[in-house]
């Protein structure tokens, strides 16, 4: 039933992992695991699904036995017959695994960025031009610093613009884990691979660094934010990996498209079609909005560069779901429910016959 989908994972980061092998040859460098929230990428991740793992089975089983120790047992094994079947744990094995792969040779690649394209070929000074034109001669930063301020919006931003971090690994567990129907899981893991590959394949079309770089003096009002700080270790980081200082670190600064805009994109497009629920859909659009002010505010990004990232979540969301078999409507509101039902009732059989 998911054939396509498993068949497109493996094949995607398999080919993306040889190209980011091949190019750390060309440039005479190592590939690395890069560190981040909660350590390194391949503890992060199977680290998220079996809390993810625990959080599904141990409150639900505490909950529906009333804390009668007799009564845990059948409730714990009911769960995981009915919900962690071979199916639920490949796709959760193949995400995992997958998605690894391509976030890791995504940041890899963004590192050698510099020593495959030289700077006289980034694109800052033409962009920022453009976003100047698009305001008829204004800044885009600027305007938003007159407009928002400097004070408590920044810190506001700061924080919303930071929570990206944490969550990608939580989105990628959260629907391999708890989508309700199989389908979903590898609508979201596949679309998020094709939107990390489609961002690197941006970044060395139409390389730049970003205005907070290339022109830090548009930004010199702004706070002390967790943000402004990322923006200082990016730098220092950048420098250490051009000069050879420390050959154990990627570097991580690089545009063109804003993956930023992109992955929240493509999350609140993903909450739309997945989740029926408004708090949740209210949610997804409102972080995605946030992020995209945020992008502008803080200098990572130009306005060519977020609505690069807007059509690379569009394009990942559409054949993302070509990968997984999901139907598109050219008219109409789909209805979730019925869909759900009919679709995890579709696996539930197959999980029968198979066991």
């Amino acid at each position: 039933m998911y054939r396509r989908a498993q068949i497109f994972l493996v094949s995607s980061a398999l080919i993306f992992g040889l190209i980011a092998v091949v190019t750390a040859q060309i440039v005479d460098k190592r590939m690395l695991d890069p560190e981040g929230f909660l350590g390194p990428s391949w503890l992060r991740l199977p680290l998220l699904v079996g809390a993810a793992l625990l959080v599904d089975l141990v409150p639900r089983t505490l909950w529906k036995s009333k804390f009668k120790w007799a009564d845990m047992g059948p409730i714990f094994k009911e769960r995981v017959r009915t919900h962690w079947t071979r199916e639920r744990l490949t796709l959760v094995a193949m995400g995992i695994v997958c998605f690894y792969l391509v976030y890791v040779c995504y940041r890899n690649l963004k590192s050698f960025l510099p020593f495959v394209v030289p700077e006289t070929y980034e694109f800052d000074h033409e962009l920022h031009l453009i976003d100047k034109a698009v305001l008829f001669g204004s800044d885009p930063a600027i305007l938003l610093h007159d407009l928002l301020g400097t004070g408590w919006v920044a810190w506001f931003l700061s924080y919303i613009y930071m929570w990206f971090l944490p969550l990608v690994p939580f989105a990628v567990a959260g629907w391999l884990v708890w989508s309700r129907n199989l389908a979903y899981g590898y609508w979201f893991v596949s679309s998020q691979c094709i939107a990390w590959i489609l961002g690197t394949v941006s970044y060395y079309c139409l390389p730049t660094v970003g205005p907070g770089l290339n022109y830090p003096y548009l930004y010199a009002d702004l706070p002390d934010t967790p943000a402004s700080s990322l923006m200082q270790s990016l730098v220092f980081t950048r420098q250490h990996v051009l000069f050879d200082v420390d050959s154990n670190v990627v570097q991580s600064v690089g545009g063109f498209a804003s993956l930023h805009c992109g992955i929240t994109l493509l999350v609140a497009l993903m909450i739309q079609a997945t989740i029926n629920n408004k708090i949740a859909r209210w949610a997804g659009w409102i972080n995605f909005g946030i992020t995209v002010v945020a992008t502008i505010y803080f200098g990572w990004h130009y306005l060519a560069d977020d609505v690069a990232g807007c059509m690379i979540a569009l394009v990942a969301y559409y054949f993302g779901g070509l990968a997984a078999n999901q139907k598109f409507q050219r008219k109409g509101v789909r209805r979730l429910v019925a869909e759900s039902d009919e679709i995890a009732g579709r696996e539930a059989k197959v999980a029968h016959e198979l066991t």
